[in-house]
């Protein structure tokens, strides 16, 4: 199919490393029926996790949680450790403003928020802590300008873009907006592929880079913790996700076995006639990931998602980073949700900010960080 798009659509998508065969070989693949929302559940068996694979953080003030936190603050001391800040997607939650500039607490925004955790963190270990975020074309240029007041000798802050697409009808054809192709941003599942692309995880690994703690702008709990790096080491997985205790109404990926290996499945993604509650924890979005084990090729699924955009029902193709868990050795660990050594209060839109700004507060008071 000849993609007919004006001057300024075709310069971002080049800008931003569309993939036009790729775009073409899922548009036929939708065609065929060979992918689509039914198609999106896991094949295989899937039980819920074993006793012993979802581990607690030691709690604070405890001898564990002392070790793991040295053993964390010393990798971090001799630069191993690097942090990457997910600020992609397609800044609509917000009334179309940058979610990462937008105030989370009063006159100061969610990335100045996350980014002086990071840099907290790192000046308590007497380390130097690079920062990579990642952004998306609606979000590039905004948080750009932000990370420029935010350098530190102790937190150097670069961004890298996640890659692009365009929409699709249900019928395979174009999805025009405003009389144009309609680009989105395919998911976090791109961290890999851009990571690469962009050079920064060759720059990370030849710096003497190990892991990478991964975590959401909108999660300002997920603090950089030394124990949590710590934990990682300890474990030797090339993947330690953060889980937590599941509240009434919780949705998401949570850890279980499919055909007998420990990884994250997202939601949609059970069989229809697994019991999700036999899970008592939920994935949270938050990684410590090996970084050399990320630099390969990854064959992640391309999930069908339909959106509603300007009333009309919309196909989006995404990878989700979560399926890493499918590739590569993982461990989960499970950390408080609330409380002073909470790490779960996700902020995805006006209403739920201001229900948790409260606890958010209060948590990055008691860390140092307010």
């Amino acid at each position: 199919m000849h993609l007919a798009a004006d001057a300024s659509t075709r310069a971002l998508l080049e800008r931003f490393g569309f993939d036009a065969a790729q775009f073409e070989s899922l548009r036929q693949r939708l065609l065929r029926g060979e992918v689509g929302v039914d198609k999106n559940r896991i094949r295989g068996v899937v039980e819920p996790p074993r006793a012993g694979d979802v581990p607690r953080l030691p709690p604070p003030g405890s001898a564990e949680r002392a070790r793991l936190a040295a053993l964390g603050s010393e990798a971090m001391r001799r630069g191993e450790v690097g942090c990457v800040v997910l600020a992609g997607g397609m800044a609509t939650r917000f009334g179309g403003v940058v979610k990462a500039a937008v105030d989370a607490l009063p006159g100061q925004s969610f990335l100045h928020l996350k980014l002086r955790g990071i840099r907290l963190a790192a000046e308590q270990a007497r380390a130097r802590v690079p920062v990579f975020v990642m952004t998306s074309f609606a979000t590039d240029e905004q948080i750009r300008e932000l990370i420029v007041p935010e350098q530190s000798a102790s937190t150097p802050v670069s961004a890298f873009a996640q890659l692009i697409s365009l929409r699709l009808r249900p019928d395979g054809e174009i999805f025009l907006e405003a009389g144009a192709p309609s680009p989105y941003a395919p998911g976090h599942g791109d961290l890999t592929f851009a990571l690469r692309q962009s050079g920064v995880l060759t720059r990370f690994l030849a710096d003497g880079g190990r892991v990478l703690f991964m975590s959401n702008v909108d999660n300002l709990a997920a603090t950089l913790d030394p124990a949590v790096i710590g934990a990682h080491l300890v474990g030797g997985a090339a993947v330690t996700t953060e889980v937590v205790s599941k509240d009434p109404g919780d949705a998401g990926g949570a850890p279980a076995r499919v055909d007998g290996v420990l990884q994250i499945v997202e939601s949609f993604r059970f069989p229809s006639d697994f019991s999700e509650d036999s899970i008592p924890v939920f994935n949270v979005n938050s990684f410590v990931l090996d970084a050399r084990s990320l630099d390969r090729d990854f064959p992640l699924t391309w999930f069908v998602v339909r959106k509603k955009v300007a009333g009309e029902e919309a196909i989006q193709f995404e990878h989700l980073v979560g399926e890493l868990t499918a590739f590569l050795p993982t461990a989960s660990l499970h950390v408080d949700r609330d409380g002073d050594d909470g790490r779960f209060q996700p902020v995805k839109d006006p209403p739920e900010l201001e229900r948790r700004a409260p606890k958010i507060a209060a948590m990055l008071r008691a860390r140092g960080v307010l």
